[in-house]
């Protein structure tokens, strides 16, 4: 087999945005950040077993740790399938299903960067850091579709969506008042509804011992808005279920558009996760969602907050 990837090839790929989604800059960061870490857990494998060779012995990796991060960030942002893959870089599928699988966890490690010395991990710590800051949060619920259990599965009737009558897992993504992303939640059945997910999140409690925070949600979310003394912002109720006063139509209307303008920011950041194709429609194995999602909304907010740098720098 041919390998086609080669250093011409490979700088061609990372320079263009277009094929891995980040600027040149961003992924030089990655390769920093990330390869050691994929060194240490291989090493840590090697040593962990009995073995009959000494480390480092017998054949050498055909795919090189940037080939294994540019494989992966590949499949995420297009799609690609593993078959394909191969035969671009030039090695057997089961190579690149293994370097996706190592590269993929350690990717959905590194939480979302909001500056250069920030990083968030968790809800608590996004909470905490609206709070310290005094800025408002946005969060919704979206979808990815995925492939129907199989028959016979437990629990098969978990996976379809209530709105969408279709199967597909949940996460919740969680904003600033600019769009920036700030944490996607891992993938939960999509038969669960929005506010139950953020309850299991623990949003109720976060809220109730962090400082006075303003979270805009829509209306999936109502009744989070007592439980957390008003810190959970919906639309407003319909006081008037029929023949409503002409003056109460407009100030509804006014209120809910006005509402709707604050809130639409975590929608460009929802747009922004599923401009990945492996966000867009899911077509692997559901176990590894969780992965995938947090992985995903790892990688855009680093090259925004990359992209803002520059501006600020310039």
């Amino acid at each position: 087999m041919v390998c086609v990837v080669g250093n011409r090839a490979r700088a061609a790929i990372i320079r263009s945005q277009r094929i891995t989604g980040l600027t040149p800059d961003v992924s030089a960061e990655l390769v920093a950040e990330v390869g050691p870490l994929w060194q240490e857990r291989h090493q840590a494998v090697l040593t962990a077993r009995p073995r009959r060779r000494a480390v480092g012995s017998g054949a050498k990796y055909k795919l090189v740790f940037v080939d294994r991060l540019l494989a992966t960030l590949v499949h995420l942002r297009h799609g690609a399938t593993h078959d394909v893959l191969a035969c671009w870089f030039g090695v057997d599928r089961s190579t690149i299903t293994s370097a996706i699988s190592e590269v993929r966890p350690l990717l959905a490690q590194r939480g979302c960067t909001v500056t250069t010395d920030i990083r968030l991990r968790s809800l608590a710590e996004v909470i905490e850091h609206l709070g310290a800051n005094g800025r408002t949060g946005i969060i919704d619920g979206t979808e990815i579709r995925g492939r129907r259990p199989a028959v016979g599965r437990k629990d098969r009737e978990k996976f379809i969506s209530g709105k969408n009558k279709q199967n597909a897992v949940k996460s919740m993504v969680v904003t600033d008042a600019e769009g920036r992303l700030l944490f996607c939640s891992p993938a939960e059945p999509a038969s669960c509804a929005d506010i139950t997910h953020a309850r299991k999140l623990g949003l109720v409690k976060l809220l109730a011992d962090a400082p006075a925070v303003e979270i805009l949600a829509d209306a999936g979310y109502q009744g989070l808005g007592a439980q957390t003394g008003g810190r959970v912002v919906t639309p407003p109720h319909r006081k008037f279920k029929k023949n409503p006063p002409e003056w109460y139509e407009e100030m509804h209307e006014r209120q809910r558009k006005a509402h709707s303008s604050r809130r639409i920011r975590v929608e460009h950041g929802i747009g922004h996760l599923k401009n990945w194709r492996a966000l867009a429609r899911h077509h692997g194995r559901r176990e590894h969602m969780s992965d995938i999602i947090q992985a995903v909304a790892g990688l855009p907010s680093h090259q925004q907050t990359a992209t803002v740098a520059s501006s600020l720098r310039t």
